[in-house]
């Protein structure tokens, strides 16, 4: 007789302590060692197999918490904003994986903003978080492009430019989920999490995770107090497993709306008076400009379109990934390369 799962096991036999990394090495009470925590629930809930996963990241302290959770999966810690380019890479190489890359407000919209919109336009099949402070934590508190104007830091003075809205800049650029959300917010970040993974292209969460040694003062708007104080929630965000699959047609302000995901799973989206729709795309644009202006913090998934095929299905990708391929399949034979030449003469 088979060996039966014990009641700590998920449903491959793992326990949630096998979904841990090293001990973290960030400052104390910092949000972003609490998205770390919420990833290692979330695979061990969705019963993850940690070698179908690599994570990326490029530099900073966000860049740093790869190694804080899935220490069994695949790693690769890329150069400063590189990471979208590394892992463009690694999954056409193995279109199976699934992607996990952890990012920064400076790595994602300062240096790396290049790579960042050609991940988006390409649909490539990862969870791209940005644990956003508005503040080079790291290299000891600089403004970075999400800061916001007008915002006064002790040795930086003050910032003078507008910020880079990290939601809209992916929606522009054609990705097709784009939420927000608060590190202090549990529940919100797991249940977007879970979400974000059945996508079937890029899924892009930009958490507002405060410094605590930088830019933390209430008057900004990626600090733990302003964010607790003035977060607003588009909806009530829940996962639902496929079994137990929900369709609402029509639904009024206060009620409860089902956005199916490709592959039936759903997430539960609950009505504001402002009866707002996550899949229409210049409604979600008017939102965040809006929310930018009135210096609200919203929440929730901004923006939704499952259609958009990924890099993988747009490249007519093989079933095997081209990392498992044997060779005489992806390299030409000596006679063909021969042909080719004969035909440059």
């Amino acid at each position: 007789m088979g060996s039966r799962r014990g009641p700590s096991e998920n449903l491959i036999g793992l326990t949630k302590v096998d979904y841990n990394g090293n001990p973290t090495t960030l400052c104390q009470g910092c949000g972003h060692n609490s998205i770390a925590s919420q990833i290692i629930q979330v695979a061990f809930e969705l019963s993850m197999r940690p070698h179908d996963v690599i994570k990326l990241s490029g530099i900073g302290c966000s860049s740093k918490s790869p190694a804080y959770f899935l220490g069994r999966s695949f790693g690769f810690n890329a150069l400063h904003g590189r990471m979208p380019s590394v892992g463009t890479g690694a999954l056409i190489a193995n279109h199976r994986l699934r992607g996990i890359g952890v990012s920064g407000d400076g790595d994602t919209a300062s240096i790396g903003l290049g790579q960042f919109k050609h991940l988006m336009r390409r649909n490539v099949r990862m969870v791209y978080i940005v644990e956003n402070n508005g503040v080079y934590g790291l290299t000891k508190g600089q403004f970075s492009a999400t800061a916001d104007e007008g915002q006064e830091l002790k040795y930086a003075g003050v910032n003078e430019l507008p910020p880079i809205d990290i939601c809209m800049e992916a929606i522009i650029a054609g990705c097709g989920f784009v939420a927000r959300s608060f590190s202090g917010d549990a529940k919100q970040v797991r249940e977007l999490l879970k979400a974000a993974l059945s996508h079937r292209g890029t899924a892009l969460l930009d958490i507002i995770s405060p410094c605590v040694a930088f830019n933390n003062h209430d008057s900004s708007t990626k600090s733990y107090g302003y964010g607790k104080e003035h977060e607003e929630q588009l909806h009530d965000i829940g996962w639902v497993p496929p079994a137990e699959e929900i369709n609402i047609d029509d639904y009024e302000p206060g009620e409860m709306q089902i956005v199916e995901l490709h592959d039936g799973s759903h997430i539960q989206l609950r009505k504001l008076e402002r009866d707002y729709d996550p899949t229409d795309k210049m409604g979600a644009l008017h939102r965040l400009q809006w929310a930018e202006q009135k210096r609200e913090f919203i929440t929730g998934l901004v923006y939704y379109d499952p259609e958009r095929p990924s890099l993988a299905e747009a490249s007519q990708m093989t079933e095997t990934p081209l990392a498992q391929l044997p060779d005489e399949k992806i390299r030409p034979s000596r006679e063909a390369l021969a042909g080719l030449m004969a035909g440059l003469h």
